[in-house]
């Protein structure tokens, strides 16, 4: 949880230094019990480590200081792991065969992999309260605009589905995602060289390794081949880009001189330190605020892939980190932002019916005709928000089927 970062408090435990201890303690426990299952140690011995890790947690004030050392925590920690190991024979074989960077890659898909599950989640509850926006509004007529200017009426039913269409991408996107979380597993140098010392079958070692954490066997390390990362990074900037959208309109809409929309009554938000009369759109200030972080966050590590050199990268790796780590976060917190915002958003129908009415002129001057009922220039938005809702309604669980 960060001060500067108001709301991250939605994704305490998914991608602190506490829930990357944990992480890489479970990578090197599955390794172990890999190690077990093609005959390198005993289940025995495995076991113990699986206790051992379970119940040994390192200080993180120390282990911050001790990282520095090697340039990463991961030394230090299998330090403290071994030492921590009352079998010597047992202690001896944590961590053999891997190196610091398969370590901390596949941790970092485990936070990943949390973090996309709980945006999954908040991504499902605001697509359903989307389509319920766009089925009560389907006949909700309010102006169009581009450019900031009058364009032609549209429906608040059309908006709110082209604000679904764009969650359901990110959705797609993080479901796939998800499903596509490699471990990483190369040694020194991407070759396996250690563990083939170990055993005849490194491949199956490191097929197991992946099937202890339920992860998938990419088939080949990939520590210079980054797509892993920058594919996770695109899900979440792509998820940013669809809830930016949401914020912003319902910013824009809620300003005192429109009003057609505003967030929902919470006593306590939205004040201001000085002027009593505020009431801010907190949410979707919070919102528009990841969704303007996230692209420069996602471009570090598209900078970081493409100077992944050697056969581990000298510093690139180094700068994933954070800026991966800050992106799950801020999705995490944004989506669950959002769908807050939605849940309460307020949709002042007499606004949006007023506005059309009085603006008619400029609202039908594309038409070319003394009509100036708003309502019979609608063109084909109910037919693409019903398009939009026969989408979500195809989801597996939700809507109509």
């Amino acid at each position: 949880m960060d001060l500067l970062h108001p709301g991250s408090h939605r994704a305490a435990g998914l991608v602190d230094d506490h829930a990357l201890v944990a992480a890489m303690l479970d990578v090197e426990v599955a390794w172990f019990d890999a190690l077990a299952k093609v005959g390198v140690a005993s289940r025995q011995q495995a076991e113990l480590v699986a206790v051992t890790a379970e119940q040994w947690r390192p200080a993180i004030d120390q282990l911050v200081v001790d990282a520095e050392a090697a340039g990463n925590p991961v030394v230090a920690l299998v330090a403290g792991l071994r030492a921590a190991v009352p079998d010597p024979a047992a202690a001896a074989l944590v961590h053999r065969g891997l190196t610091s960077q398969d370590v901390l890659d596949t941790a970092l898909m485990l936070l990943a992999r949390a973090a996309l599950a709980r945006i999954r989640d908040n991504l499902c509850t605001l697509a359903r309260d989307l389509a319920s926006l766009v089925r009560a509004h389907s006949n909700t007529i309010m102006a169009g605009r581009t450019l900031t200017q009058y364009a032609v009426p549209i429906t608040f039913g059309l908006k709110a589905a082209h604000w679904l269409a764009g969650v359901l991408g990110a959705l797609e996107l993080v479901r796939n995602s998800a499903d596509r979380l490699p471990a990483q597993c190369g040694g020194a140098a991407g070759t396996l060289s250690l563990a083939g010392e170990l055993t005849e079958s490194p491949l199956i070692l490191a097929r197991a390794f992946a099937d202890a954490l339920e992860l998938r066997d990419p088939g080949a390390p990939w520590h210079t081949t980054r797509t892993p990362i920058t594919d996770i990074g695109h899900c979440l900037v792509t998820t940013c880009d669809a809830l930016g959208v949401i914020a912003s309109d319902t910013v824009q809409l809620g300003r005192p001189e429109i009003g057609e929309l505003s967030e929902g009554v919470v006593v306590g938000r939205g004040g201001s330190s000085t002027m009593p009369h505020k009431r801010n759109p907190v949410l979707g200030v919070l919102v528009r605020n990841a969704a303007l972080q996230a692209p420069l966050l996602g471009a570090q590590l598209h900078l970081a892939a493409a100077q992944a050199v050697d056969e581990r990268p000298d510093g690139a790796w180094h700068s994933e980190w954070n800026a991966l780590r800050t992106l799950l976060e801020l999705t995490v917190t944004a989506s669950s932002q959002a769908r807050e915002l939605i849940a309460g958003l307020e949709v002042h129908l007499d606004v949006m019916a007023q506005r059309a009415t009085a603006a008619a002129e400029a609202l039908l001057a594309e038409r070319g005709s003394e009509d100036r009922d708003p309502a019979t220039y609608l063109g084909s938005s109910v037919e693409f928000a019903d398009r939009i809702l026969d989408r979500f309604d195809r989801i597996p669980g939700e809507g109509r089927k």
